[in-house]
């Protein structure tokens, strides 16, 4: 058998044995598993054992074959299985075939989207989809500009970041780019649900204002934010002399899924000079739905926002997006560097990234949502997205009307919390005992009581084997009470 090639070539045998390591790569992947299971149920302590017997660097090389027969043996069987009916605790979602093939194509290539010469078709089709992405979510297509990020929190701290030095400029006449944060950044805040995705306050803190400068709105029954609550909050800040910058709307909060009032939150912040950001990560994906679309219809009200493609789109990790209404948001993260991104290949029409983003070195993500949306189009992806956001409601109407389940927030995107109402740690037992079944649900925490959820993504999921598991956590409920 010829020797592992170290690199890919124009040479047809090492193209050969190229294909022959994918196809033994696949087959390993398939024989790693035989059932609908979505995790071997192996506890902690003897699969941590498992692990680092495999042991770290040897001295010579073991070769790719016995690498991948012990990785197949080892590894494989205890990885989840996204792609099982199983599997449904996380904001983390199975993935489309085409897009696996994307990720292949991603990684033979290796290109990099920070400067033209690093990626010229990766850069163009990136800067493509970002503009028809902003088309998209209503932005307009003549202003509006935009970057991929590895995921939500990047696109999140992003469109902070952006805010801020524009919230600085207009009303300190401050460059922070230049010259720093202005004497009064240790009153400037952010305005958020209290049940907002925790990057808000990671931002805060990476930007030097610290925790303290996220001020946190309540929820309502519905785990929306309290409308009259924020313009309070706000006015308040105002009289106290605080500097109201930005506000975030979320659209579908991590556990609930719940939209904020953007429309309402708008008009706060015309009122205060805000920046209005969209944390569109989760609820993004209506946007392909014709049936559930309007609920997210306000996003195109805000000033940014970040859509996540690894959720609801069902596209690998990592691949997110932040895009902005007005392109000059994103020149705060502009720097020339003579080895990289020099400004008269600008002027010449090379396009180099990296004057839009956080990042140097960058994936082309791009890629994957291309070739999803071309394979699937808009009615294909409609139909993933009506049955995930139909399975939650057909889940939430079963539980809701079972006396032995609560069932607090109707869910408006595909996530649905619940408990049964035997007590936290029959809860806890109950997920537990379903993850060494090979059944991975959620478990979170409301109103200091211990939640179980589900995250319903998987097109495949069907009313029946909601109603199994159903009966199984039933049953569970009363072994463990």
């Amino acid at each position: 058998m010829p020797e592992t090639p170290v690199l890919l070539s124009e040479q047809e045998a090492v193209q050969e044995k190229f294909k022959e390591m994918i196809r033994e790569t696949l087959e390993s992947v398939f024989r790693s598993f035989s059932d609908g299971s979505a995790f071997s149920g192996i506890n902690p302590y003897e699969l941590r054992e498992k692990i680092c017997n495999l042991g770290f660097l040897p001295q010579e090389g073991k070769g790719f074959d016995r690498v991948l027969e012990e990785t197949e043996k080892v590894i494989l069987p205890h990885m989840l299985r996204t792609w099982s009916t199983n599997y449904m605790p996380h904001l983390h979602s199975p993935v489309l075939t085409e897009t696996i093939c994307s990720e292949l194509i991603i990684a033979c290539f290796n290109d990099s989207l920070d400067s033209w010469d690093q990626g010229p078709a990766a850069t163009e089709l990136e800067e493509s989809m970002v503009h028809g992405l902003a088309d998209l979510f209503g932005f307009p297509a003549d202003k509006a500009d935009g970057s991929f990020t590895s995921g939500g929190s990047q696109s999140n701290i992003s469109a902070i970041i952006a805010a801020r030095d524009w919230y600085c400029a207009r009303r300190f006449n401050r460059d922070v780019k230049k010259e720093g944060l202005p004497p009064e950044y240790s009153k400037l805040r952010l305005y958020t649900s209290e049940i907002s995705h925790f990057s808000m306050d990671k931002a805060c803190h990476i930007l030097g204002m610290g925790y303290n400068a996220v001020r946190k709105i309540p929820v309502d029954s519905k785990c929306r934010i309290d409308v009259d609550a924020f313009k309070k909050m706000v006015e308040d800040d105002v009289a106290a002399g605080l500097y109201p910058f930005c506000a975030v709307a979320t659209f579908g909060t991590t556990d609930f899924g719940s939209i904020d009032d953007a429309r309402s939150m708008r008009e706060v912040c015309d009122k205060y000079g805000m920046h209005l950001h969209a944390d569109a990560a989760y609820g993004s994906g209506l946007i392909m739905s014709q049936k559930y679309k309007e609920r997210i219809s306000a996003i195109s009200l805000c000033d940014s926002l970040t859509a996540d493609f690894h959720k609801m789109f069902l596209l690998p990790i990592s691949c997110s997006a932040i895009l902005v209404k007005d392109a000059e948001l994103l020149k705060c993260f502009e720097l020339h560097a003579d080895y990289l991104n020099r400004e008269e290949d600008e002027e010449d029409g090379y396009i180099n990234l990296v004057g839009k983003s956080m990042q140097t070195t960058r994936r082309f993500d791009a890629l994957k949502v291309f070739m999803a949306f071309q394979t699937r189009g808009v009615d294909g992806y409609g139909k993933i997205i009506d049955k995930a956001v139909g399975n939650a409601s057909y889940f939430y109407d079963r539980i809701a009307a079972d006396p032995e389940f609560l069932a607090p927030v109707e869910p408006e995107l595909s996530s649905v919390v619940f408990a049964l109402k035997s007590g936290d740690e029959v809860n806890k037992k109950v997920r537990r005992q379903l993850l060494s079944e090979g059944t991975v649900i959620g478990q979170t925490v409301m109103d200091g009581r211990v939640m179980l959820k589900f995250t319903l993504l998987n097109p495949n999921l069907e009313p029946a084997k909601i109603d199994e598991i159903i009966v199984r956590i039933k049953e569970l409920g009363t072994q463990f009470a």
